[in-house]
């Protein structure tokens, strides 16, 4: 199923959280977030990527944990990915790379717990 711009960034606020949404988003203001999730501002491509990256990971560990502890979890070192927080991973490094490595390390904790 293929969802839109608007509700992967309302998607992930909602899980997340605006600031968080931020955050990966690479903006300074919640404001941008509420855009995106309303549908009244475009996402880059390169953004549009992460944060559908980061929604498949949300949805995946929400299956199984509240919002709380998703949130946690993207915010938290994190010992698979070398002790980085997966937010900051996504968020400053080649998603070509952070993806594949957040995706297995989010499997990992929401199959072991």
């Amino acid at each position: 199923m293929r969802f839109t711009p608007a509700e992967i960034a309302s998607g992930l606020r909602e899980i997340l959280g605006a600031r968080l949404v931020a955050y990966m988003g690479r903006v300074t203001s919640t404001r941008q977030v509420n855009e995106w999730a309303t549908g009244q501002t475009k996402l880059s491509e390169d953004k549009l990527d992460r944060l559908r990256t980061a929604y498949f990971v949300a949805a995946l560990l929400r299956e199984r944990e509240g919002a709380a502890t998703v949130q946690s979890w993207f915010k938290g070192m994190n010992p698979q990915l070398d002790d980085q927080a997966p937010a900051l991973m996504l968020r400053d490094q080649p998603l070509a790379t952070a993806g594949p490595a957040v995706v297995a390390a989010a499997r990992a904790f929401a199959f072991i717990g």
